[in-house]
C-alpha cells in the first residue's frame, strides 16, 4: 500500500490516501488551462472516505465545461489549490497531482477536452481519449 501526501506551497494543508487511484485524467479544457496557468490540468480521482485533509482551506466554485459545478480547496495562504470535489460524484475527492510532487506517480488513462489541446502537446502511449 503506497502512502501519498499531497500538500499546498507552504505545507500548511495537506490531503493523505494510502489508496491508488480510481482514474488519472489529463485535461485540456481551458478552464483547466487558467485554474493550473499550464496547458492542461492532470489530477487523480480517490475515494472521498479514503483521504484525510489537514489545514485550513478556502474554496472557490465554478461552472464545470460539462455544465456541473466544482469545488477547488486551496491554501489561504500561499493559494495552492489541493484537491476539488465534483457535482454528481460527492463520493469522490480530485487532486491535481502536481501536489503530490511525485515524478513516480502513475501515468493518466484517459484525457479529455483535446479540442482545446495545444498542437505540440504529446500524450503517452496506450492512453485513452475522450472528447
Amino acid at each position: 500500500m503506497t502512502q501519498r501526501t499531497a500538500r499546498c506551497s507552504c505545507g500548511q494543508l495537506t490531503l493523505r490516501t494510502a489508496e491508488e487511484p480510481l482514474r488519472i485524467s489529463i485535461c485540456h479544457c481551458h478552464a483547466c488551462q487558467r485554474r493550473t496557468g499550464s496547458v492542461f490540468g492532470v489530477q487523480a480521482r480517490f475515494r472521498a472516505q479514503a483521504v484525510e485533509i489537514h489545514g485550513r482551506s478556502s474554496r472557490y466554485m465554478r461552472p464545470g465545461e460539462s455544465g456541473g459545478r466544482l469545488r477547488f480547496y486551496f491554501c489561504p495562504a500561499c493559494g495552492a489549490t489541493v484537491y476539488y470535489e465534483l457535482d454528481g460524484l460527492e463520493d469522490i475527492v480530485a487532486v491535481p497531482i502536481g501536489a503530490f510532487a511525485d515524478p513516480a506517480f502513475p501515468v493518466p488513462n484517459i484525457s479529455v477536452y483535446e479540442e482545446c489541446m495545444h498542437d505540440w502537446v504529446t500524450l503517452p502511449d496506450g492512453i485513452e481519449h475522450q472528447d
